[in-house]
């Protein structure tokens, strides 16, 4: 059982007879497009009902134009009320001040793509597998950030969510917290290569997040960035770290310079770590810039 708001929708599609599904297009002020679907089938009908089921109104309203359109018709063909699907999470009737979210989208999803409208289905999916993927990565990033800062990790993920660059006064608190966690230049060198190269890895298109560790990074001397990569405790994740950094889109003052600088053993070690990344657009970023002398 619903609040009266909830359930409204239901009462109104009770007298439906018939449903077209059309696409939501956004024209001259209306909204109209291809029919998808056309049924009256009343099984098929009593299942879209169950399948609309909302459990709130909050009071938000999506900006975009929608998914899909459901056209209810009454006994005589004439309308009875559109809805409009967002996201395959909520639904916008004419009835709610605002959006309302489906108590579980993924059934009208189902219904939509067993009658020939597979696109929300395979969008929503995508959408999924992307949050998922976006959720691990922020994790694992999470994970290879130094625990000094560990009381400003959510200010920073808070990046991404907000599109917000990280501002000098938040690049000056991560600074003076590292500085006394580690004294040493290059062991503080080498924690920022292993954070750099944690989350997505990419050198494009990258959570906001993402690119602290690498303006860190853009201050330290190159000289310093080669003594941890010759150092003993380096590993393949300081090393992944250094391909994202030094290759990645105008990542230091002089990149150019800085990489000419680098030992050729240290450059061949980089290019490697690239190459084995699985990462083609770093792959081909690491070998325009890499690539041995002799072979320039």
């Amino acid at each position: 059982m619903g609040t009266p708001e909830t359930s409204a929708l239901d009462a109104v599609l009770q007298h439906a007879f018939r449903v077209r599904v059309t696409e939501a297009v956004r024209s001259a002020g209306s909204v109209d497009g291809v029919i998808l679907a056309d049924l009256s089938d009343p099984t098929e009908l009593d299942r879209l009902r169950t399948a609309m089921a909302v459990e709130a109104v909050p009071g938000f309203r999506c900006m975009c134009a929608g998914d899909v359109r459901f056209e209810f018709l009454d006994a005589d063909d004439g309308e009875l009320t559109p809805v409009v699907l967002h996201h395959g999470e909520a639904l916008r009737w004419d009835g709610w001040d605002s959006d309302a979210l489906l108590t579980d989208g993924r059934p009208l999803l189902l219904w939509l793509d067993s009658h020939g409208v597979p696109g929300p289905l395979r969008e929503f999916e995508e959408t999924e597998h992307r949050r998922e993927r976006d959720q691990k990565e922020a994790t694992h990033w999470r994970a290879a950030m130094p625990t000094a800062l560990d009381d400003l990790s959510d200010r920073l993920l808070s990046l991404s969510r907000t599109g917000e660059r990280a501002s000098p006064d938040l690049l000056n608190a991560v600074r003076e917290r590292l500085e006394p966690a580690f004294p040493d230049p290059v062991a503080r060198t080498l924690a920022l290569l292993a954070w750099c190269g944690a989350g997505s890895g990419r050198c494009s298109g990258f959570p906001l997040h993402e690119e602290v560790p690498g303006l860190l990074l853009r201050d330290v001397p190159i000289a310093e960035i080669v003594a941890g990569l010759q150092d003993f405790r380096a590993d393949s994740r300081h090393y992944a770290g250094a391909v994202r950094h030094l290759v990645g889109w105008k990542s230091r003052r002089k990149q150019k310079k800085d990489i000419a600088a680098l030992p050729e053993p240290v450059r061949i070690r980089l290019l490697q770590e690239a190459q084995a990344s699985g990462d083609h657009g770093k792959q081909a970023r690491a070998e325009r810039w890499l690539a041995p002398t002799r072979a320039r």
